[in-house]
């Protein structure tokens, strides 16, 4: 219930109207009540009107002491422009509301001149609260599109063709990065508040650039580490021909991926001359060349305190790569649009299955869909907990304090089998992250969205801590320009 409840009052902020037609759909289909449904609008709605109300307020206002706009629009104009919606506010909101087109400038209006906030958050509320009810109640009544105009049928074409973005919606762990952080940010904001610092946790490893935020090397990260499985890097200057010999020393399979990079971007598992052509002839950027290792994999969470003899495994996911098995009559794509969770990421799968998705498996015949061990590209996540012993922690640790100025982060690795990684046999690391990194357990299907969310408050709680502790004995945490810079410039 509430995964749907926050999507809903999410999705408010793309386009109200069609999400409370949307969300009356749901309602006479008996898959939300209408109370459930209105309120999730409203929420949504609610916040919106505040969004645009405090943009007014530290946006509009300051602006109005540029000296071009200030010798337009008079210190007397803004008073009287205040006077005259403090006089009429409750039936100016109330009127924009339902009227197209108002709703922005009147609510920014309202935050850029001197109104008072409280006064004008009850107005916003008392607005939405008669509009959600009638235009979702509307189209749960609606036998016909008379209730709300074209909006009902465009909802209804919306809902038809693309069923997979339903399914996606009602399971959090396919809810796109944003929207799945944007509760984190307030606590976010607040750690920075508390230790008076926006940029502290790039401290937590001193070892890794930027902590491993973002722009670290890979090829840098497992030169440090003893349990790296073999690699090279390829510059990206080079001829194709100079590339080329680089790999030489790998068998097939390979694996290439970019230096800097993250979510599976870029990675590929290549087996034939041609493939490994293909991309390196494509690649401007450095790329690792990584031995191929079989076996299983999982993401193993990593944090200590500068201060401790030795460290703790807090998250372990185990990984798995879906598949499809043949009936001898169903094209690839059939077989998994009807499997219930392949289904969401049918799109995906498409895309990277390396066999056409038009092709009809033999009966009995396996076809794995996904092998890059990322949750982005279609790898299922499950909790890994119970595979904890003491002696897997142990080896994490000696691996992890090889790093030096390592603290905080994940390592994806592969072991022979499950019974070899309890028991800290044979790992090789794949690659190794910073505190971007998550503790990929949260997205294993069992794992409610409350645990989900205490995970990401303890690990940036953890990351500012460590952070703080490491500069105490002499780290440097990067300036808030230094990464805004390096952010603005890796998104480019």
């Amino acid at each position: 219930m509430l995964p749907q409840f926050i999507l809903i009052a999410l999705a408010t902020l793309v386009s109200e109207d069609l999400t409370c037609v949307a969300t009356g759909l749901l309602v006479a289909q008996g898959r939300i009540g209408f109370v459930e449904g209105t309120a999730a609008c409203l929420t949504g709605i609610f916040l919106g009107d505040l969004a645009l109300f405090a943009a007014g307020r530290f946006i509009g206002r300051p602006a109005l002491r540029w000296r071009p706009l200030a010798r337009v629009i008079s210190e007397e104009r803004i008073e009287r422009g205040t006077r005259w919606l403090g006089e009429r506010g409750l039936s100016v909101i109330v009127l924009s509301r339902f009227m197209p087109g108002l709703r922005l400038p009147t609510y920014f209006a309202a935050g850029l001149l001197r109104t008072r906030t409280a006064t004008f958050a009850f107005y916003f509320f008392l607005a939405s609260a008669i509009w959600t009810p009638l235009l979702v109640g509307g189209t749960v009544l609606s036998r016909n599109f008379a209730s709300y105009g074209i909006a009902v049928p465009i909802a209804l074409v919306l809902a038809r063709s693309a069923p997979n973005v339903w399914k996606r919606a009602l399971r959090w762990e396919f809810w796109p990065m944003w929207a799945a952080y944007l509760p984190v940010v307030p606590y976010f904001l607040w750690l920075c508040a508390r230790h008076r610092s926006f940029t502290l946790f790039t401290a937590a490893n001193p070892g890794i650039f930027s902590g491993g935020l973002v722009g670290e090397s890979k090829s840098e990260i497992l030169r440090r580490l003893p349990a790296a499985a073999e690699f090279a890097l390829i510059p990206g200057g080079l001829a194709l021909n100079e590339k080329v010999e680089l790999t030489r020393r790998f068998a097939f399979p390979v694996v290439l991926k970019p230096d800097q990079g993250e979510r599976g971007e870029g990675v590929a598992i290549i087996r034939t001359v041609a493939e490994r052509d293909a991309y390196l002839r494509n690649a401007a950027r450095d790329i690792v060349v990584q031995r191929y290792v079989s076996g299983v994999e999982f993401g193993v969470f990593y944090c200590r305190m500068p201060d401790e003899a030795r460290g703790r495994v807090v998250s372990i996911t185990q990984k798995r790569f879906p598949a499809m098995v043949g009936d001898g009559r169903s094209r690839l794509a059939e077989l998994v649009r009807r499997d219930e969770r392949a289904a969401c990421l049918a799109e995906t799968y498409a895309r990277l299955s390396k066999r056409p998705v038009s092709d009809v498996p033999v009966f009995g015949e396996r076809v794995q869909l996904v092998e890059i061990g990322s949750h982005c590209r279609g790898a299922i996540f499950l909790n890994g907990a119970h595979l904890w012993t003491a002696r897997l922690e142990e080896e994490i640790d000696r691996i992890a304090r090889a790093h030096e100025g390592f603290y905080f982060g994940r390592f994806d690795l592969r072991a022979p089998t499950v019974e070899d990684f309890r028991m800290g046999r044979g790992l090789q690391v794949i690659e190794l992250n910073g505190v971007s990194a998550e503790a990929t357990h949260i997205y294993d299907p069992a794992v409610s969205i409350w645990e989900a969310y205490r995970v990401m408050f303890r690990h940036w709680r953890t990351a500012f801590a460590i952070g703080r502790r490491n500069v105490e004995l002499g780290a440097r945490a990067m300036t808030l320009p230094e990464l805004v810079t390096l952010v603005w410039k890796r998104s480019r």
